[in-house]
């Protein structure tokens, strides 16, 4: 059964996720929509965002947004783009949106902005596994 809470109990459950700071903007069922500010922490030798702050918020976007169905969906293959460098205190989001779904395959595209600029490109495929979410479980 699809659940738009579903990834907020993923959230809850994901303590890098929680470090990053993510946090959800918007859900519907094959979407998602989460965002961020780029900290110190985040950033690489050259002082700019690493390439991995981008990939894990659009790969938690992927996640988030392939689990809405309400079954266990887990990533089987992603790749990105990085296209715009990013700096401290940019405030970025991923936006994941399923382009194709079959009976157990999904497959997504993300959008990382900043702003209304397109940052970063992140394609995932998912696999949705037989198990059902069940948000009354820890």
């Amino acid at each position: 059964m699809p659940n738009n809470l579903i990834p907020s109990k993923m959230l809850s459950q994901d303590p890098f996720s929680t470090w990053l700071g993510i946090e959800i903007l918007e859900v519907s069922l094959g979407k998602c929509k989460v965002g961020l500010t780029i900290r110190p922490e985040m950033l690489n030798s050259m002082k700019k965002a690493h390439g991995g702050i981008t990939y894990a918020l659009a790969d938690t976007a992927f996640g988030f947004a392939a689990n809405t169905h309400g079954k266990y969906a887990v990533s089987i293959e992603t790749s990105i783009n990085h296209i715009e460098a990013l700096g401290e205190g940019d405030y970025i989001t991923a936006e994941s949106s399923v382009e194709v779904t079959k009976n157990k395959l999904g497959f997504h595209v993300v959008e990382v902005k900043k702003e209304d600029q397109l940052v970063a490109l992140f394609k995932g495929v998912v696999y949705r596994t037989s198990k059902e979410w069940n948000l009354n479980d820890d």
